[in-house]
Protein backbone atom coordinates (compact mmCIF):
# COMPACT_ATOMS: atom_id res chain seq x y z
CA UNK A 1 0.00 0.00 0.00
CA UNK A 2 0.85 3.57 -0.45
CA UNK A 3 1.58 5.51 2.77
CA UNK A 4 2.92 9.17 3.47
CA UNK A 5 6.08 8.46 6.12
CA UNK A 6 8.12 10.45 8.24
CA UNK A 7 11.60 9.24 8.17
CA UNK A 8 13.25 10.97 11.23
CA UNK A 9 17.16 11.55 12.19
CA UNK A 10 19.42 14.86 11.02
CA UNK A 11 17.51 15.06 8.28
CA UNK A 12 14.08 14.87 8.30
CA UNK A 13 12.08 13.71 5.32
CA UNK A 14 8.33 12.83 4.22
CA UNK A 15 8.72 10.45 1.49
CA UNK A 16 5.11 8.87 0.49
CA UNK A 17 6.37 4.92 -0.25
CA UNK A 18 4.80 1.44 -0.41
CA UNK A 19 4.63 -0.71 2.82
CA UNK A 20 2.90 -3.98 3.57
CA UNK A 21 -0.72 -3.35 4.46
CA UNK A 22 -0.59 -4.07 8.22
CA UNK A 23 -2.53 -7.34 10.03
CA UNK A 24 -4.98 -6.14 13.00
CA UNK A 25 -3.73 -7.51 16.45
CA UNK A 26 -6.40 -8.64 19.36
CA UNK A 27 -8.72 -5.40 20.02
CA UNK A 28 -7.54 -4.26 16.42
CA UNK A 29 -9.31 -3.45 13.53
CA UNK A 30 -8.17 -2.84 9.95
CA UNK A 31 -9.38 1.04 8.70
CA UNK A 32 -9.83 1.50 5.07
CA UNK A 33 -8.77 4.96 5.17
CA UNK A 34 -11.29 7.13 3.22
CA UNK A 35 -9.83 10.54 4.04
CA UNK A 36 -7.21 12.41 6.41
CA UNK A 37 -6.72 15.84 7.57
CA UNK A 38 -3.01 17.58 7.51
CA UNK A 39 -2.82 19.53 10.08
CA UNK A 40 -0.43 22.33 11.23
CA UNK A 41 0.91 19.55 13.83
CA UNK A 42 2.01 17.57 11.43
CA UNK A 43 4.48 20.68 9.80
CA UNK A 44 6.06 21.11 12.82
CA UNK A 45 6.64 17.29 13.06
CA UNK A 46 8.14 17.35 9.95
CA UNK A 47 10.38 20.53 10.27
CA UNK A 48 11.14 19.44 13.73
CA UNK A 49 9.28 22.15 15.84
CA UNK A 50 7.60 18.76 17.76
CA UNK A 51 9.07 15.40 17.91
CA UNK A 52 7.50 11.88 18.76
CA UNK A 53 8.19 11.07 22.67
CA UNK A 54 6.87 7.47 22.77
CA UNK A 55 7.80 6.24 18.70
CA UNK A 56 9.44 3.06 18.51
CA UNK A 57 11.75 3.30 15.72
CA UNK A 58 12.81 6.34 13.37
CA UNK A 59 10.08 6.15 11.20
CA UNK A 60 6.46 6.77 11.18
CA UNK A 61 3.34 7.43 8.99
CA UNK A 62 1.61 10.41 9.75
CA UNK A 63 -1.80 11.26 10.08
CA UNK A 64 -4.03 12.04 13.34
CA UNK A 65 -7.00 13.10 11.73
CA UNK A 66 -8.33 9.59 10.11
CA UNK A 67 -11.74 8.63 8.95
CA UNK A 68 -12.57 5.53 6.88
CA UNK A 69 -14.17 1.91 7.06
CA UNK A 70 -13.52 -0.80 9.05
CA UNK A 71 -12.21 -3.50 6.88
CA UNK A 72 -10.92 -6.28 8.88
CA UNK A 73 -11.33 -7.39 12.42
CA UNK A 74 -8.45 -8.54 14.59
CA UNK A 75 -8.97 -11.52 17.08
CA UNK A 76 -11.52 -10.60 19.94
CA UNK A 77 -13.14 -7.65 18.26
CA UNK A 78 -16.92 -7.61 18.97
CA UNK A 79 -17.73 -4.04 19.06
CA UNK A 80 -17.48 -3.13 15.15
CA UNK A 81 -18.43 -4.79 11.74
CA UNK A 82 -16.80 -4.66 8.83
CA UNK A 83 -18.04 -1.65 6.49
CA UNK A 84 -18.63 0.79 9.54
CA UNK A 85 -17.91 3.66 8.92
CA UNK A 86 -15.96 5.67 11.34
CA UNK A 87 -13.69 8.52 12.20
CA UNK A 88 -10.60 7.55 14.93
CA UNK A 89 -10.18 9.07 17.62
CA UNK A 90 -6.33 11.18 17.72
CA UNK A 91 -4.65 9.13 20.05
CA UNK A 92 -5.04 6.05 22.47
CA UNK A 93 -3.96 5.96 26.42
CA UNK A 94 -1.48 2.70 27.43
CA UNK A 95 -1.35 2.31 31.06
CA UNK A 96 -2.20 6.13 31.81
CA UNK A 97 0.17 7.50 29.09
CA UNK A 98 -1.47 9.29 26.29
CA UNK A 99 0.11 8.03 22.60
CA UNK A 100 -0.77 10.07 19.60
CA UNK A 101 -1.92 8.51 16.69
CA UNK A 102 0.64 9.17 13.20
CA UNK A 103 2.83 10.56 16.26
CA UNK A 104 4.18 7.77 18.63
CA UNK A 105 2.40 5.13 16.43
CA UNK A 106 1.74 4.51 12.62
CA UNK A 107 -1.28 7.13 11.65
CA UNK A 108 -3.77 7.09 8.31
CA UNK A 109 -1.83 9.11 5.91
CA UNK A 110 -2.10 5.68 4.35
CA UNK A 111 -4.05 3.48 2.52
CA UNK A 112 -4.83 0.84 5.26
CA UNK A 113 -4.02 1.73 9.39
CA UNK A 114 -4.77 -0.26 12.35
CA UNK A 115 -6.91 0.83 14.81
CA UNK A 116 -7.64 -0.18 18.81
CA UNK A 117 -11.19 -1.11 18.29
CA UNK A 118 -12.36 1.31 21.06
CA UNK A 119 -10.67 4.48 19.57
CA UNK A 120 -13.36 3.96 16.56
CA UNK A 121 -16.30 6.45 16.88
CA UNK A 122 -19.38 5.77 14.44
CA UNK A 123 -20.29 8.30 11.43
CA UNK A 124 -23.93 9.09 10.60
CA UNK A 125 -24.39 8.19 7.21
CA UNK A 126 -25.08 11.71 5.94
CA UNK A 127 -21.81 13.22 6.86
CA UNK A 128 -18.70 12.88 4.21
CA UNK A 129 -15.46 11.52 5.19
CA UNK A 130 -13.61 14.44 4.00
CA UNK A 131 -15.97 16.50 6.55
CA UNK A 132 -15.65 13.80 9.25
CA UNK A 133 -11.49 12.96 9.44
CA UNK A 134 -10.76 16.28 10.91
CA UNK A 135 -13.18 16.28 14.01
CA UNK A 136 -11.18 14.47 16.24
CA UNK A 137 -8.30 17.48 16.53
CA UNK A 138 -9.41 20.61 14.52
CA UNK A 139 -12.70 20.50 16.08
CA UNK A 140 -12.79 18.86 19.22
CA UNK A 141 -9.20 20.23 20.48
CA UNK A 142 -11.44 24.15 20.22
CA UNK A 143 -14.00 22.09 21.55
CA UNK A 144 -12.42 20.99 24.46
CA UNK A 145 -10.22 24.06 24.96
CA UNK A 146 -13.47 26.21 25.22
CA UNK A 147 -16.00 23.79 27.41
CA UNK A 148 -12.94 21.83 29.45
CA UNK A 149 -9.89 23.80 30.43
CA UNK A 150 -11.47 27.30 29.55
CA UNK A 151 -15.20 26.83 31.19
CA UNK A 152 -16.80 29.58 29.05
CA UNK A 153 -19.94 30.42 29.76
CA UNK A 154 -23.36 32.06 28.00
CA UNK A 155 -22.33 35.94 26.95
CA UNK A 156 -19.14 35.61 28.30
CA UNK A 157 -16.42 37.92 25.66
CA UNK A 158 -13.70 36.04 24.68
CA UNK A 159 -10.97 36.38 22.10
CA UNK A 160 -10.04 34.20 19.16
CA UNK A 161 -6.33 34.84 18.31
CA UNK A 162 -5.24 33.29 15.07
CA UNK A 163 -8.21 31.93 12.75
CA UNK A 164 -6.48 29.19 10.68
CA UNK A 165 -7.67 25.33 11.34
CA UNK A 166 -8.27 25.42 15.49
CA UNK A 167 -9.58 29.14 15.90
CA UNK A 168 -12.04 29.09 12.80
CA UNK A 169 -13.85 25.93 14.48
CA UNK A 170 -12.98 27.85 17.62
CA UNK A 171 -14.79 30.85 16.15
CA UNK A 172 -18.14 28.61 15.22
CA UNK A 173 -18.10 26.63 18.48
CA UNK A 174 -18.11 29.32 20.68
CA UNK A 175 -20.86 30.64 19.35
CA UNK A 176 -22.75 27.45 19.72
CA UNK A 177 -21.99 27.64 23.64
CA UNK A 178 -23.29 31.35 24.03
CA UNK A 179 -19.96 33.59 24.45
CA UNK A 180 -20.60 37.15 23.51
CA UNK A 181 -19.07 38.75 21.96
CA UNK A 182 -16.70 37.08 20.05
CA UNK A 183 -13.35 39.06 19.15
CA UNK A 184 -11.21 37.16 16.55
CA UNK A 185 -7.90 38.68 16.03
CA UNK A 186 -5.73 37.93 12.75
CA UNK A 187 -3.14 39.83 10.67
CA UNK A 188 -4.77 37.99 7.23
CA UNK A 189 -7.74 40.24 6.08
CA UNK A 190 -9.32 36.97 4.42
CA UNK A 191 -9.48 35.07 7.95
CA UNK A 192 -10.90 38.29 9.69
CA UNK A 193 -13.59 37.93 6.70
CA UNK A 194 -13.95 34.11 7.19
CA UNK A 195 -14.19 34.56 11.06
CA UNK A 196 -17.29 37.07 10.80
CA UNK A 197 -18.63 35.03 8.34
CA UNK A 198 -18.46 31.55 11.35
CA UNK A 199 -19.98 33.99 13.91
CA UNK A 200 -17.45 36.25 14.98
CA UNK A 201 -19.02 39.71 16.27
CA UNK A 202 -15.61 41.40 15.44
CA UNK A 203 -12.67 40.95 13.59
CA UNK A 204 -9.27 42.82 14.42
CA UNK A 205 -5.90 43.10 13.18
CA UNK A 206 -3.66 42.53 15.64
CA UNK A 207 -1.32 45.09 14.26
CA UNK A 208 -3.98 47.86 15.28
CA UNK A 209 -2.29 50.32 18.02
CA UNK A 210 -5.63 50.63 19.39
CA UNK A 211 -6.42 46.79 19.55
CA UNK A 212 -7.01 47.18 23.38
CA UNK A 213 -8.62 50.08 23.39
CA UNK A 214 -11.16 48.38 20.54
CA UNK A 215 -11.61 45.20 22.81
CA UNK A 216 -12.34 46.97 25.68
CA UNK A 217 -14.87 48.92 23.93
CA UNK A 218 -16.01 46.05 22.40
CA UNK A 219 -16.75 44.49 25.78
CA UNK A 220 -17.80 47.50 27.59
CA UNK A 221 -15.07 48.08 29.06
CA UNK A 222 -14.53 44.82 31.32
CA UNK A 223 -12.27 42.91 28.94
CA UNK A 224 -11.80 39.55 27.99
CA UNK A 225 -13.28 36.49 30.30
CA UNK A 226 -11.44 33.94 28.24
CA UNK A 227 -8.30 34.94 25.59
CA UNK A 228 -7.59 31.48 23.51
CA UNK A 229 -4.37 31.24 21.30
CA UNK A 230 -4.67 29.10 18.62
CA UNK A 231 -1.56 30.48 16.62
CA UNK A 232 1.00 29.29 19.14
CA UNK A 233 2.46 32.51 18.45
CA UNK A 234 4.65 33.77 21.54
CA UNK A 235 3.65 37.59 20.67
CA UNK A 236 -0.12 37.20 20.61
CA UNK A 237 0.33 35.60 24.40
CA UNK A 238 1.49 38.98 25.15
CA UNK A 239 -1.16 40.89 23.00
CA UNK A 240 -4.03 38.31 24.88
CA UNK A 241 -2.84 38.99 27.97
CA UNK A 242 -3.42 42.43 27.94
CA UNK A 243 -6.96 42.12 26.85
CA UNK A 244 -8.22 40.17 29.44
CA UNK A 245 -10.74 41.40 31.92
CA UNK A 246 -10.81 40.67 36.10
CA UNK A 247 -10.57 36.62 36.56
CA UNK A 248 -9.75 36.58 32.74
CA UNK A 249 -8.44 33.18 31.47
CA UNK A 250 -5.42 32.92 29.00
CA UNK A 251 -5.56 29.33 27.47
CA UNK A 252 -2.72 27.88 24.95
CA UNK A 253 -3.86 26.07 22.45
CA UNK A 254 -1.49 26.77 19.52
CA UNK A 255 2.09 24.84 19.55
CA UNK A 256 4.97 26.49 20.01
CA UNK A 257 8.40 25.99 21.40
CA UNK A 258 9.13 29.98 22.60
CA UNK A 259 9.32 30.75 26.38
CA UNK A 260 5.96 32.18 27.69
CA UNK A 261 6.48 35.74 29.34
CA UNK A 262 4.15 37.73 30.70
CA UNK A 263 5.50 41.30 30.95
CA UNK A 264 2.81 43.41 32.76
CA UNK A 265 2.80 40.31 35.78
CA UNK A 266 1.77 42.69 38.62
CA UNK A 267 -1.37 43.45 36.66
CA UNK A 268 -1.93 39.80 35.34
CA UNK A 269 -1.63 39.17 39.53
CA UNK A 270 -3.89 42.12 40.80
CA UNK A 271 -6.96 41.39 38.25
CA UNK A 272 -6.43 37.33 39.34
CA UNK A 273 -6.20 36.48 35.80
CA UNK A 274 -5.28 32.86 34.51
CA UNK A 275 -2.86 31.24 32.48
CA UNK A 276 -3.80 27.41 31.36
CA UNK A 277 -2.04 24.88 28.88
CA UNK A 278 -4.15 22.92 26.42
CA UNK A 279 -3.63 19.64 24.64
CA UNK A 280 -6.00 17.64 22.67
CA UNK A 281 -9.51 16.55 23.78
CA UNK A 282 -11.12 13.41 26.21
CA UNK A 283 -12.45 10.40 24.68
CA UNK A 284 -16.04 11.27 24.85
CA UNK A 285 -15.49 14.54 22.85
CA UNK A 286 -15.64 13.37 19.30
CA UNK A 287 -18.60 11.35 20.01
CA UNK A 288 -20.30 14.47 21.19
CA UNK A 289 -19.23 16.56 18.34
CA UNK A 290 -20.02 13.74 15.88
CA UNK A 291 -23.93 13.28 17.69
CA UNK A 292 -23.64 17.59 17.23
CA UNK A 293 -23.31 17.65 13.21
CA UNK A 294 -26.06 14.55 12.97
CA UNK A 295 -28.26 16.96 14.37
CA UNK A 296 -27.33 20.11 12.56
CA UNK A 297 -26.38 22.27 14.94
CA UNK A 298 -22.85 22.27 13.52
CA UNK A 299 -21.15 22.27 9.79
CA UNK A 300 -17.93 21.29 8.78
CA UNK A 301 -18.33 21.53 4.72
CA UNK A 302 -17.07 25.08 4.20
CA UNK A 303 -13.99 23.82 6.40
CA UNK A 304 -12.69 21.49 3.52
CA UNK A 305 -10.31 23.56 1.65
CA UNK A 306 -8.91 21.34 -0.50
CA UNK A 307 -8.93 17.65 -1.24
CA UNK A 308 -5.44 16.33 -2.66
CA UNK A 309 -4.47 12.71 -3.50
CA UNK A 310 -2.12 10.44 -0.60
CA UNK A 311 0.54 10.54 -3.41
CA UNK A 312 0.64 14.30 -2.94
CA UNK A 313 1.02 14.29 0.75
CA UNK A 314 4.46 16.86 0.47
CA UNK A 315 2.85 19.32 -1.95
CA UNK A 316 -0.16 19.49 0.51
CA UNK A 317 2.22 20.10 3.65
CA UNK A 318 4.24 23.06 1.73
CA UNK A 319 0.64 24.32 1.06
CA UNK A 320 -0.69 24.55 4.79
CA UNK A 321 2.52 25.73 5.96
CA UNK A 322 2.77 28.54 2.83
CA UNK A 323 -0.91 29.03 3.97
CA UNK A 324 -2.10 29.21 0.07
CA UNK A 325 -5.18 29.98 -0.66
CA UNK A 326 -5.52 30.34 3.17
CA UNK A 327 -7.21 26.76 4.44
CA UNK A 328 -8.93 25.60 7.22
CA UNK A 329 -8.52 22.22 6.24
CA UNK A 330 -6.61 20.33 3.50
CA UNK A 331 -7.48 16.87 3.09
CA UNK A 332 -5.59 13.54 1.16
CA UNK A 333 -7.47 10.72 -0.16
CA UNK A 334 -5.98 7.36 -0.79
Amino acid sequence: MLAARLHLGTERRLVVEEVPVPEPGPDHVLIKVAAAGVCLSDVHLIDGTLSPLYLKGDVVTLGHEVAGTVHALGPGVTRARVGDRVVLQAGESRDGVTFTRGVDYDGGWAEYTLARADTLVPLPDDLPFEQACFIPDAVSTPWAAITTTAQVRPAEPVGVWGVGGLGAHGVQLLRLVGAAPIIAVDPLPAARARALDFGADFAFDPADTDLRKKILEATNGDGLAAAFDFAGVAAVREQAAVCLGKGGRLVLVGLTDKPITLTHGTMFSYFQQQLRGHYGSGPGDVARLVELQRLHRIDFARSVSAVLPLADAVKAVHALEAKEGNPIRIVLQP
